[in-house]
Formats: structure tokens, C-alpha cells, sequence
């Protein structure tokens, strides 16, 4: 892992930010149109990531930057969730469901591999 010297810098908000666009893309769509409330969650619990995960980054210690992170695996866990209502519901396709998920399966692991790196499990 290089130097992080700006929250940016961050593998894991990086990619978090790959699934803000893909949700903001998916949720954007004729079929999300008249669901407000679930549209509304996964977005929010997406936003949630980027947003946890930068201001964990901001007091520059790692015991705050892991309880931080904690919250962010939770969200991420959350739009997981929210994607089988979404599938359910028929308001994403079958290939938009795995994509998506896939890439929330991998920001999963990317944030819990920095937790254990910054408690020195890794």
C-alpha cells in the first residue's frame, strides 16, 4: 500500500466512488422513477461510504479511521441489501445486479483489509 497522504488516495474510497456513479446511473432509470423511498436508501447508504470513509481520513488517527471504516463496511453491507429489493422488484436487470454487487463485494474486502492493516492484523 503506497503512502496516503489525502483521503482521495484511498483504494477503497476510490472504488466506493466507482459505485456512487453506478448507483447514481441505475437509480436514475424509468424503472426507479415512483420507488422515492428505496432510491432514496441506496443512495444514501452508498453516499454514506465515500462520506465515512474521507471523514475517518480527517483526525489522521487510526483508531478513528477504523470505527469510520467500520461504519462504511456497514453501508456497504446496506446497499447490498438494497440490491436484491432492487432485483425483486425488477428495477435492475439480472447483469446490473452482479456488476453492481461485485464491485460492493469487493469494496467490502478492500475496507476490511484496511481495517486489519491499520490494527496490525495484516
Amino acid at each position: 500500500m503506497g503512502k496516503i497522504e489525502r483521503f482521495e488516495d484511498i483504494q477503497a474510497w476510490q472504488k466506493a466512488r466507482k459505485l456512487n456513479q453506478r448507483i447514481y446511473e441505475v437509480t436514475n432509470s424509468i424503472s426507479f422513477r415512483h420507488d422515492f423511498a428505496l432510491k432514496d436508501q441506496i443512495r444514501r447508504a452508498a453516499i454514506s461510504i465515500m462520506l465515512n470513509i474521507a471523514e475517518g481520513f480527517a483526525p489522521r488517527t487510526n483508531q478513528e479511521l477504523a470505527r469510520l471504516l467500520f461504519m462504511a463496511h456497514g453501508s456497504v453491507t446496506e446497499v447490498q441489501s438494497a440490491l436484491y429489493i432492487a432485483k425483486d422488484q425488477a428495477y435492475l436487470s439480472e447483469q446490473d445486479f452482479d456488476t453492481l454487487y461485485q464491485v460492493a463485494d469487493e469494496l467490502s474486502r478492500l475496507i476490511s483489509g484496511f481495517i486489519k492493516c491499520l490494527r496490525g492484523t495484516e
